[in-house]
């Protein structure tokens, strides 16, 4: 099985418990691992065999353009995208990060790692 990456995708969105997170927003990163049989792509050279990084990234955009309260919410939203529209996924690993959530203390970020 090979595994395609996409690393440090950056969107700032409103998602979160507190009013401050629904009016200010807050900055996120994103990572995916996207498991599939990518020997046809290898061979083939051909962008039809593999999954289209901009189609990926559009995807995971609109996700985070919804509002919502969870991180948690958000990564299972974004597997669920991911393999809803790219039947050739086997297993999705999401890593989202929000960067300096707003905590009483000194926080790089929080993150979430799900695996579907």
């Amino acid at each position: 099985m090979d595994i395609l990456r996409l690393n440090g995708m950056k969107f700032h969105a409103y998602h979160g418990c507190l009013e401050q997170e629904k009016w200010v927003g807050n900055d996120y990163e994103i990572d995916l691992a996207l498991k599939m049989d990518l020997k046809e792509a290898c061979l083939s050279d051909n962008l039809d065999d593999t999954i289209n990084y901009a189609l990926v990234y559009e995807g995971v955009k609109q996700i985070m353009n919804e509002r919502v309260r969870l991180i948690e919410h958000v990564a299972e939203r974004i597997a669920s995208k991911l393999k809803s529209d790219f039947p050739k996924i086997v297993e999705v690993e999401v890593k989202l990060r929000k960067i300096h959530p707003p905590i009483q203390g000194e926080i790089t970020s929080a993150e979430i790692i799900i695996v579907r």
